[in-house]
């Protein structure tokens, strides 16, 4: 097993190395007045989101919490974005060159879509159990995600972040009660999972504490003095304001806002929901493309996905319905080999020997950020998601592919190819780490997140698993297929469960009929969509105008395409609206022509 480690150790530290230059398709920036512009709206931007900046590697603001759903910062943020917007505006777009008319293309819907959320007041919903500091905060605070704790001084930060954490906390509780006020409440569904997620964080004992994980790991370098003063002030925080925070947002969510929750699953329930969710349509696709036309459009991939897959059935042989089919693939022994977390881990690390020798047939490139695969903490592992967090450009943290581990018993083998391929490589890891190490972006470009960029291109990236010598086993080619279905599934319940159309026990019963997927699945996915309106519809969308666009160069250029220049093309744009990457692919297909 430790030889095992150290090859792929080694694979790793081969792999993340420049085997290309980036070479971009556009020009660099020729517009100072217009790059400076660029810089102060990105610096600007991290004063007001220090965390941000601390995910991202910058150190500056470690120390610093905003109180992000306060009047006082609300009335900050709609300054900032009024001035850069007056800034913006100065700017002739149509006398910048392509390159700057992307950065330009970006503010201008950053500033518009700000302006418009300012009016739906999503603050009065501070957090769920998907989303907010109270859930994110244990990671952050264990020293096992992006806040350092490396020095002395990272050790006073995360203090002084504890202290801002509590204040957060008492705006949160004001805040509901102002949503309270006018029906803008979350379901109750949503708000029973909450409630023990907070409690989990309320351990008296100390040393069992997940914010006292940095304590138990302090760098040998410390000295004696600093770790005792380290150890009784992380002890003093804990007691006297971690748990009691926690503990107040439990209680109050049990005992006040429980009883005042809805019943009822869509923002389509909500004052102004029709508009709130089209919002987050947009936000979310950034496309004009209404909810019923992308619900329609989930209709038909559904449909042409489980096409494929009763394909499969027939060709492997499987004698049964595709519902048994499905049942087979969640339930045969066969299937759930581990015992173990670490053998889990070790099997997805297996994964890249098999697929480094295939990348140069697609690539011309790849990062230089190292990745490494990791499970997620235990205490949030039954709610989470598989995920990929982005390393820092400087190599003082690499990415990460978390692995949700309940019971290594149960953790069924399937899908392990194609997640793999999403959440690592090439999927996420390889287009945020390229995104961040481009040298000619401006950092509101390098560090820009549009998911139905992100998450689109790591969908796409699936569909190469057979090229990636992957998918060899026709059980992990149905994982692949059932992934697909499961995106389109998400264009159907999502905006069913917002518009009305389904209810939350129709959209579980939809994913376990359609999806194949366990009813344990189905409910904490279809919660998610509940929780975070419109995100669900990032991942199909882009991937299908990738995919579109691919065919359409594949006919145009003809002998003249080439699919490594084609995937080099998208992950050197950096990610991006999907309006300006049709444009920039266009104007690259038409280079490609010459």
């Amino acid at each position: 097993m430790n030889k095992l480690k150290s090859l792929l150790r080694k694979t790793a530290v081969l792999l993340f190395v420049f085997t290309g230059t980036i070479v971009m398709a556009q020009k660099n920036s020729s517009n100072a007045k217009f790059s400076k512009f660029l810089d102060n709206y990105y610096e600007d931007g991290l004063l007001l989101n220090p965390l941000t900046a601390t995910q991202r590697g910058d150190n500056r603001y470690n120390d610093l919490f905003p109180n992000d759903i306060a009047e006082p910062y609300l009335k900050k943020q709609h300054d900032f974005t009024i001035v850069y917007q007056k800034q913006l505006a100065s700017f002739d777009r149509n006398k910048l060159n392509s390159f700057d008319k992307i950065s330009f293309d970006i503010v201008s819907l950053q500033i518009k879509q700000a302006l418009e959320r300012e009016t739906f007041h999503f603050e009065y919903i501070p957090f769920s159990q998907f989303r907010g500091y109270p859930s994110s905060l244990p990671s952050l605070g264990s020293g096992k995600s992006f806040q350092p704790f490396k020095t002395a001084k990272d050790y006073e930060n995360w203090l002084k972040r504890i202290d801002g954490f509590t204040i957060w906390a008492d705006t949160a509780i004001a805040n509901f009660d102002k949503g309270v006020a006018m029906k803008m409440v979350l379901p109750k569904a949503l708000v029973i999972k909450m409630i023990p997620q907070l409690e989990a964080q309320t351990e008296t004992d100390t040393l069992k504490n997940i914010f006292y994980e940095p304590v138990r790991n302090m760098p040998s370098s410390f000295s004696a003095k600093e770790k005792k003063a380290i150890r009784l002030a992380y002890q003093k925080a804990i007691n006297t304001k971690i748990i009691p925070t926690y503990r107040k947002l439990a209680d109050y969510l049990k005992n006040v806002y429980l009883p005042k929750a809805r019943t009822t699953s869509g923002y389509n329930d909500l004052p102004n929901g029709k508009a709130m969710y089209e919002y987050f349509v947009g936000v979310n696709t950034t496309t004009n493309q209404t909810p019923d036309e992308i619900y329609q459009t989930g209709l038909r991939e559904v449909e042409q996905i489980t096409k494929e897959i009763d394909d499969l059935k027939i060709k492997i042989g499987f004698q049964g319905d595709r519902t048994a089919f499905f049942n087979h693939a969640l339930t045969d022994p066969t299937f759930f080999p581990f015992t173990t977390d670490e053998e889990i881990l070790e099997s997805y690390r297996a994964i890249l020997p098999i697929i480094e020798p295939k990348l140069k047939k697609l690539f011309n490139i790849v990062p230089k950020t190292a990745f490494e695969v990791k499970a997620i903490e235990k205490f949030k592992a039954a709610t989470s998601a598989a995920n990929y967090e982005r390393g820092t450009t400087d190599g003082s943290r690499p990415g990460y592919f978390n692995v949700p581990i309940v019971d290594a018993t149960k953790f069924n083998k399937l899908g392990m190819d194609n997640l793999f391929i999403h959440e690592a490589i090439p999927g996420h890891h390889f287009q945020l780490s390229l995104q961040q190490e481009n040298q000619s972006m401006p950092k509101i470009r390098k560090f820009a997140g549009y998911s139905v960029f992100s998450e689109g291109w790591a969908l796409y990236a699936e569909s190469l698993g057979e090229e990636l010598g992957l998918y060899t086993d026709p059980y992990q080619k149905l994982a692949a297929y059932k992934s697909e279905l499961f995106r389109a599934i998400r264009l159907v319940t999502d905006v069913g469960l917002h518009t009305g159309i389904m209810t939350r026990e129709e959209s579980i019963q939809y994913m376990m009929e359609k999806g194949g997927r366990e009813q344990q699945a189905s409910v904490s996915e279809t919660e998610r969509y509940m929780a975070m309106p419109g995100q669900a519809l990032s991942y199909k969308t882009g991937e299908l105008k990738i995919s579109e666009l691919k065919a359409k160069y594949i006919k145009s250029l003809g002998s003249k395409f080439e699919i490594k220049k084609f995937h080099d093309a998208i992950l050197q744009v950096g990610s991006v609206p999907l309006s300006v990457f049709e444009t920039y692919m266009d104007n690259w297909a038409n280079e490609q022509s010459n």
